[in-house]
């Protein structure tokens, strides 16, 4: 019995050590990462794994040749805690990367890239 307790306490601190190290990520942009489209994007959505601090989130978008583009903050989706919508301003055709960054409810902060060319 004593061995029993302890496999299950064992098994308790695994999943509770996995589940403290399961940090929010990028599950999906619109437009994707490394996508081309045929017309410019009026936003960039980002869906995360996890509920997002939008205070806390930032997008700074990089067009032709490197230059900044001016751009909004973004803002909650209303319907989902997990996402992150930019508004963006008329984009020319050329490639763009969106670097952007958060932070879960967790408090770690996260961050990455999302490139993609309008055509």
């Amino acid at each position: 019995m004593k061995r029993l307790h302890r496999l299950l306490l064992a098994a308790l601190c695994a999943l509770a050590t996995q589940s403290a190290l399961a940090h929010g990520k990028l599950l999906s942009s619109t437009p994707s990462n490394g996508s081309t489209v045929a017309t410019a994007p009026a936003e960039i959505r980002m869906q995360f794994s996890e509920p997002i601090e939008i205070a806390f989130t930032s997008v700074k978008l990089l067009g032709p040749e490197a230059r900044e583009v001016a751009t909004v903050m973004a803002r909650a989706d209303k319907a989902d805690a997990r996402a992150a919508v930019v508004p963006l301003p008329s984009l020319a055709s050329g490639v763009y990367r969106a670097q952007w960054s958060t932070m879960g409810h967790d408090g770690h902060p996260v961050k990455g890239e999302i490139a993609f060319t309008v055509k």
